[in-house]
């Protein structure tokens, strides 16, 4: 038998070798892993749901924590109970309304549970353990073994879902609904709970959460009769007044209503079957679904749930794959589930659906809710323009409708259950828009649409104004500046693209103007996006640095974020053998980040951060300087490394299918570097060959031959047999179908694509616009002189600056060598060149006593030391916006500060100007005390002011907390008393606080 073992060996390899290439797959459904993503930071949810489903049916098993925002994660082993609602892969918490618990036996308070194996919330009644080896879940179905032996199964509808509850045979059947808790500890304005009859219950919630005022409400009907008495009425658990102490305006005090409740069913025979309907609109619109999907009496749960899979498997066919790989399908076909969970149906069978003004309207198409538009601008809504054209039609249309019932007229930015949240940065509605009108979608209002986009880009809002005003964004006006500078210039350019094609010429002309604002906040001395501050640089500068001028990223992960204007970019870098170090350095650089802790930011590769979105256009950026080899590398890599098919698959947060949509069109071997831009930059396919099949019916080939582990560079390509050279195809080549066809090499020096006729171009096409000066000094107080000097990184521009507050022109002052200042000053320069203007920018300069000093006992956090030791005596003021860097931060600490004044002075006030955010952490100090000393020495007390800012109100707050103390001393004290840690109720409970100060003001 032994000599016989090597020829069969050899014989089957041969065998191998011989056999055809697999086909493509025909049930994609089956390689659906839900619990893909619940793992690590993917923050996904493993229940059932359809394709753009307004149900979301899953187990919760956390509450209140980051890494659970889907309500689930998949370190948990206790089950809190199964919610009718989901975000997926958010890094913002909401929904799991509508909570349902079945248990058996006898009925146990919260007070009967261990803490130990209870940790998490209070709306645990019963044994709700659970081992992840009883968990099943498919595409539209999940099915959990309770420790206690009741099945739980879930399967849904586009408004319905279904609950399926085994109940061992021997033990009392009980169902708990909860309207209290979601996913968060959520204020609840209201809830009600109606007994239709012994088989059917109705319901209502309107909370407040990351949406600022939900609508929700149910439907529901039993397979079997529930126990009643008293006319059909439920045990009630608690009762809740919703309202009691919330102080929050615009809300008048509720009545005490029902929160929790229990249903006994009798023990009869088989399963208890619970279907259940959603509207946002009302009970009635609730009832009407499920009428409309499922019948009447129709408990038919395996039905429900073939269909469920069927309508996965018919959105999937239409991207097929052919590959030995099983892991890869596996992962692929996941992360196309992913990209058509959200957004989500809103409106009900009949039309009806609740607006932004919270109005109740009707449209004859379907409207959605969720648009995550930060991250699903970049891949997912570029992938729906292709595969989703109908829908995109609908979202645009909803984007419209918002404008339109919007009171702030503008489109939505992160908008969820009728709600704007304003999360995130930028109006990226617009280049939804734009893509979708440059692939060929034209049939909405694009008058309307136009008009909305303008508006949005002009509303003083968000650092709009200032953005306007100086040509960008400076640090100490806005959170976040540098980044919204960039994001609004591509958005910019998307109205500018869509103006000029419109033959709106004025708006183009001025929007390509704006689309250059990037330009600002060049630094060419480090070629790197820097935030500017009072007329200059941010200084000490650090690329590595998270920091409150940027986004969820730092220096490095925008530093490519051009999309607009790429080879105007590579222009400034000085030309392709630098951008393509600047590249190179990226991606090579250690991995270490400094400045503040941001979880988003994982999925390493030297400084290139996949776990995040403003890293995603990066790795296609070596196609526009000819290396497209360095392309194909880091694709693979990112594929490799970053999409598995285990529970912690994904790099970062999935946030709402850009995530899976940037994997799936890496697979597909095409990307949208530039969304709007009418094309595709080539990449590295993952597969032997993948069919897209569009909604007209054509179909689109992509063939990789001789793909293999090794063979990962592309030779050459073919267009419909016609060899293509450049490493880019249009949107109209991919829609009218054909074959594009890679021959793969194992050389990473292939010539194909590398010459600069070959290479994608994006390049404003407008005149150039001047780029801002720069004012610098070594800071922004000084004591006795200050040398103020300008420069501009273009040679031979000319300066002009004013120093008496009017407006530049070219008879206002010429610099030429830098200035002295004496007293207290404002700077206005602009930049002329050949006749053109750049924006005006100004910075301002105080004179400050030079005996004042400042001693601090607990040292600032490095994030916020608002120009350090001086920041508390520099008579900069900070605003509501914690995040302009005018703040100065101390977290966990007191804030204990001493002024001398360098010889004894007459003090009349003295007050400590705070900012109380607590959606930030940031709190009022519970008290502050004041000491005045004439040795520095020996102090005594003049005063102390107790907070009267509720720990609980909501949004930002400035207070001076002051004491007037009339005498002469020559030190000044202040001890500000932190609150600690976040208070109980807070998302971040038990965790240090914050006490933010911009001023200690001695009058």
């Amino acid at each position: 038998m032994k000599k016989l073992l090597l020829p069969l060996m050899l014989l089957a390899l041969a065998a191998c070798s011989s056999q055809p290439k697999a086909d493509y797959v025909t049930d994609p459904a089956h390689y659906v892993d839900p619990f893909i993503g619940t793992g690590g930071h993917g923050h996904t949810f493993p229940g059932a749901t359809v394709p753009f489903g307004m149900v979301q049916f899953s187990p919760d098993t956390r509450m209140n924590d980051w890494d659970g925002c889907s309500g689930y994660h998949t370190s948990d082993h206790t089950i809190l109970g199964f919610s009718t609602t989901h975000l997926s892969g958010t890094g913002c918490s909401d929904y799991g309304d509508f909570r349902f618990m079945p248990f058996a036996g006898e009925f146990k308070l919260e007070d009967d549970l261990p803490n130990d194996k209870y940790p998490y919330y209070d709306s645990v009644y019963s044994n709700a353990t659970f081992k992840h080896e009883d968990e099943y879940a498919q595409a539209g179905y999940y099915s959990v073994v309770l420790d206690d032996s009741i099945k739980v199964e879930l399967t849904t509808g586009d408004r319905v879902g279904m609950m399926r509850c085994t109940y061992p045979s021997d033990k009392l059947r009980r169902l708990i609904l909860d309207l209290q808790h979601g996913v968060n500890d959520e204020l609840v304005y209201e809830a009600e709970l109606n007994i239709e009859n012994d088989h059917a219950i109705s319901g209502f919630r309107r909370t407040r959460d990351w949406a600022n005022d939900q609508y929700l409400y149910f439907y529901a009907e039993f397979s079997k009769p529930f126990a009643v008495d008293n006319g059909y009425r439920p045990m009630i658990l608690d009762y809740s007044d919703f309202y009691e102490n919330s102080n929050i305006e615009g809300f008048p005090l509720l009545d005490s209503k029902v929160r929790k409740a229990y249903f006994m069913f009798p023990n009869t025979q088989g399963p208890l079957v619970m279907r259940i309907a959603l509207s946002a609109v009302d009970v009635e619109g609730a009832k009407s679904n499920l009428k409309a999907e499922l019948g009447e009496n129709n408990f038919d749960f395996d039905a429900l749930r073939q269909k469920a899979y069927d309508k996965w498997n018919k959105e999937l066919l239409r991207y097929e794959v052919s590959d030995p790989n099983e892991s890869n399908k596996t992962v692929f076909y996941t992360a196309l589930y992913h990209t058509m969970i959200a957004p989500n149906l809103y409106s009900d069978a009949d039309g009806r659906y609740r607006a932004h003004d919270l109005q109740v309207y009707k449209s004859e198409r379907p409207v959605y809710t969720v648009f995550s538009l930060w991250d699903t601008f970049r891949s997912l809504h570029p992938l729906f323009s292709l595969m989703q054209r109908e829908r995109t039609l609908d979202f645009i249309n909803t984007f419209i409708n918002k404008y339109e019932t919007n009171p702030h007229h503008m489109l939505p930015i992160w908008e969820l259950a009728a709600n704007e949240t304003y999360c995130m940065i930028g109006n990226h509605a617009i280049p939804v828009i734009a893509d979708a009108y440059f692939t060929g979608i034209r049939d909405f209002d694009t008058e309307k649409a136009l008009e909305a986009m303008v508006a949005s880009s002009k509303d003083d809002f968000r650092g709009m104004g200032a953005y306007m005003k100086y040509g960008y964004i400076p640090i100490e006006v806005e959170g976040e500046a540098t980044s919204k500078t960039l994001e609004y210039a591509y958005d910019d350019w998307c109205v500018a693209r869509m103006a000029e094609a419109m033959g709106k010429a004025d708006i183009a002309k001025e929007f390509y103007a704006r689309a250059q604002a990037y330009k600002n906040i060049y630094n060419p001395e480090n070629q790197f996006f820097q935030g500017r501050r009072n007329g200059g640089w941010m200084r000490p500068f650090d690329p590595a640095q998270v920091n409150f001028t940027l986004t969820e990223a730092n220096s490095y992960q925008y530093g490519f974020f051009v999309p607009q204007d790429v080879n105007g970019h590579v222009d400034l870098m000085g030309g392709w053998n630098e951008y393509e170090a600047k590249l190179d350095a990226l991606f090579n650089a250690p991995s270490n980040l400094t400045g503040r802790e941001q979880p988003d930011i994982t999925g390493l590769i030297g400084q290139y951060a996949h776990g995040n979105e403003p890293s995603h256009n990066t790795v296609y950026m070596y196609n526009f300087v000819g290396k497209p080899t360095k392309t194909q590398y880091y694709v693979k890599k990112v594929m490799d490394d970053f999409y598995t098919d285990r529970r912690d698959g994904y790099a970062g947060n999935e946030d709402c299918g850009q995530m899976s949509a940037w994997g799936v069109l890496s697979a597909i071997g095409i990307y949208p570097a530039t969304p709007a831009s009418g094309y595709y930059v080539l990449g590295l396919p993952r597969f032997e060959r993948t069919r897209l099949t569009f909604e007209d019916g054509k179909q689109f080939e992509v063939i990789a031959k001789g793909l293999s582990n090794k063979n990962c560079y592309v030779k050459s390509v073919k267009l419909n047999g016609k060899t293509l050279e450049r490493s880019f195809i249009t949107c109209e080549e991919v829609l009218n179908g054909g074959k594009l066809e890679f021959t793969m090499t194992n050389q990473p020096n292939s010539a194909w694509a590398t010459q600069p006729e070959n290479c994608p171009v994006v390049r404003i096409p407008s005149e150039s616009i001047v780029i801002v000066p720069t004012i610098n000094a070594d800071s922004d107080t000084f004591f006795d002189s200050l040398m103020v000097s300008m420069s501009h990184p273009v040679e031979g521009v000319k300066i002009y600056y004013t120093l008496d507050g009017t407006m530049p022109s070219d008879s206002a002052l010429l610099y030429e060598k830098p200035i002295c200042l004496k007293g207290n000053t404002v700077i206005r320069a602009a930049a002329e060149q050949d006749g053109r203007w750049s924006n005006v920018i100004d910075a301002q300069y105080y004179l400050i006593d030079a005996r004042h000093s400042v001693k601090l006992e607990n040292k600032y956090n490095e994030q916020y030391e608002a120009g350090g030791l001086k920041a508390l005596i520099d008579h900069k003021r900070g605003g509501e916006n914690f995040r302009t860097g005018s703040w100065q931060g101390y977290y966990g600490v007191d804030l204990v500060a001493t002024v001398d004044l360098g010889v004894p002075k007459r003090i009349n006030r003295l007050a400590g100007s705070f900012l109380q955010e607590i959606y930030s952490w940031i709190w009022m100090p519970t008290e502050v005390e004041y000491f005045i000393s004439d040795d520095g020495r020996n102090f005594r007390s003049v005063g102390k002011v107790k907070n009267e800012v509720p720990v609980d109100a909501d949004g930002a707050f400035v207070q001076e907390m002051e004491v007037r103390p009339r005498t002469e001393a020559r030190y000044v004290k202040m001890v500000a008393k932190t609150i600690g840690t976040c208070p109980e109720g807070h998302v971040g409970a038990g965790q240090k606080a914050w006490i933010f100060c911009d001023e200690l003001v001695i009058e």
